[in-house]
């Protein structure tokens, strides 16, 4: 079951970051954002019969802490400040909450955290025209 949740992970930021580079949306942070967000839900929501199992009661704070996280930097977002340290805070919160579960579901959130820093460091310069 962890092994699913993390390949999915990992497919999912893949075809995310092809999207990104091909069709590169106007709004490119936003679409890094948001599907950090949707994959840590995934993820969550896959691994919570394993961890409910396994952990009771304390699954709520293990499958909630990278959610939680993934969802501050859209919030930031529809405020409007500072979303880069939002960014950036909830990649290292992701980052470490998946290497303290390392050895069991925290792996599986990692993924997701490679598209909070892309969020991070991508330009906001705005698209080159095709046309002439």
């Amino acid at each position: 079951m962890i092994g699913l949740a993390t390949v999915g992970a990992i497919v999912g930021v893949l075809l995310v970051g092809v999207v990104a580079l091909i069709r590169r949306p106007t709004d490119t942070r936003s679409v890094l954002r948001w599907s950090a967000l949707a994959i840590t839900v995934l993820v969550a929501a896959v691994l919570t019969p394993l961890t409910v199992q396994d952990s009771g009661a304390a699954a709520s704070y293990l499958l909630g802490v990278p959610v939680v996280a993934t969802a501050l930097p859209v919030l930031a977002q529809r405020i409007g400040r500072l979303s880069v340290v939002a960014d950036l805070l909830a990649a290292l919160v992701v980052t470490g909450w998946g290497l303290l579960l390392g050895l069991g579901i925290g792996g599986a959130f990692l993924p997701a955290a490679i598209l909070l820093i892309a969020s991070a460091v991508v330009t906001g310069a705005p698209r080159p025209s095709t046309t002439i």
